[in-house]
């Protein structure tokens, strides 16, 4: 018996959008309007590019930045949920899919000593280049109309499954923790036995709501949480079944 968790990162594991968190370092503490109307939708890891090379510009420095993201909140819950997890990591594979990136989830991770709670962390790959600017890349192609060009969920949360069954590993029931809009995806792709876990008041909450209102409601359970201790005790009562 082994059940799979799969998180989302902003507002889900930590309680704000580390993309617009950095901004705390530019001057001011502000990007200039340009650079913040550049966005088009879809397209958010080419506008994360351009304001990492403002931040290079300003001289903002690697260890700077880091100091910043370590103090992001987590969502409420958060800490006794990673560390129940922890503590039953026999009975839970744990994988984050986050359109964040490599580097802003490490540094949180590892700052708060929960890295070796998760089995795998799929995100855009990010790094500090020879001259000390972070630079950020798509995590993948895809062909999915409905997910930002970057990333689609569903794919990663397939090629996972595919790729532990050829490894001999099922899951009894998977387990989808998230808010946004490109959790819908993936949350889509459950199966009957399976739950989605969206957070009360965010998108990915209305759209669930607004499809079951509409006749077409997914084929997974849904049970929503406001505080990551609604999700402890559901993952108590699943291990004691």
């Amino acid at each position: 018996m082994k059940f799979l968790l799969v998180f989302d990162f902003d507002h889900t594991i930590i309680d704000e959008n580390s993309d617009t968190w950095i901004v705390k370092c530019a001057p001011e503490r502000k990007l200039p309007n340009g650079l913040r109307n550049s966005y088009q939708p879809g397209h958010w890891t080419e506008y994360m590019g351009r304001v990492f090379a403002y931040l290079g510009d300003n001289g903002v420095k690697e260890d700077e930045m880091k100091r910043t993201m370590t103090t992001i909140p987590f969502t409420t819950g958060m800490v006794d949920l990673l560390g129940f997890i922890g503590e039953n990591k026999e009975l839970f594979d744990c994988i984050i899919v986050s359109d964040s990136n490599t580097v802003f989830i490490d540094w949180i991770l590892k700052a708060a000593d929960f890295h070796e709670v998760f089995d795998e962390v799929f995100t855009n790959p990010a790094a500090f280049s020879s001259t000390g600017y972070l630079t950020v890349q798509n995590f993948h192609a895809h062909h999915c109309a409905k997910c930002p060009k970057n990333l689609c969920k569903r794919k990663v949360l397939k090629e996972f499954l595919d790729k532990q069954l050829e490894r001999g590993v099922s899951y009894t029931q998977i387990v989808y923790i998230g808010d946004g809009g490109n959790d819908l995806c993936p949350v889509m792709f459950l199966k009957k036995n399976d739950i989605a876990m969206p957070r009360q008041g965010y998108t990915l909450e209305k759209k669930l709501s607004q499809l079951a209102q509409d006749l077409s409601p997914v084929q997974c359970s849904v049970l929503v949480w406001s505080s990551a201790t609604d999700i402890i005790s559901y993952l108590k009562l699943l291990i004691k079944e």
